[in-house]
């Protein structure tokens, strides 16, 4: 912290305004994959399998470091939780491809429908659909 630069000193603040999107966020998802997603038949996503708390035991680290690893860690783990509950959501809702490649697609997103093919959509949305349901049964 001593050999760090004013403006890294200066900046660190802002970051920790994030907490708050992404408690309210974690809320959010949890909610309402709680309340949906059961309606919906879509299987629920573990918020465990997303949250990785193993660094806070390391010993190189010091206690500023360690806040910020924890940091981090729920920070990604909340936008890969809220990924994959969006990724559910839209294969539910709208499972067609963009007409344009996307960057980092979302591991369901192969199996969409491509853009423009209202006739395959038309036939395979409800074998999706049940293809979805499927994976509570596992």
């Amino acid at each position: 912290m001593v050999s760090a630069r004013p403006l890294v000193l200066l900046t660190a603040p802002m970051i920790y305004l994030g907490w708050l999107p992404f408690i309210v966020l974690d809320l959010f998802v949890t909610l309402c994959q709680a309340v949906c997603f059961p309606v919906w038949r879509i299987p629920k996503v573990k918020r465990s399998d997303y949250l990785f708390f193993d660094r806070a035991d390391l010993p190189c680290l010091n206690a500023i470091e360690r806040f910020n690893c924890f940091y981090c860690s729920y920070a990604n783990g909340i936008a890969a939780y809220a990924r994959e509950v969006a990724a559910r959501t839209e294969q539910y809702w709208c499972p067609i491809k963009h007409a344009r490649r996307i960057v980092a697609a979302h591991d369901r997103y192969p199996l969409f429908f491509e853009h423009g093919d209202a006739e395959a959509y038309r036939q395979g949305l409800e074998r999706l659909r049940r293809q979805q349901e499927r994976e509570i049964l596992r």
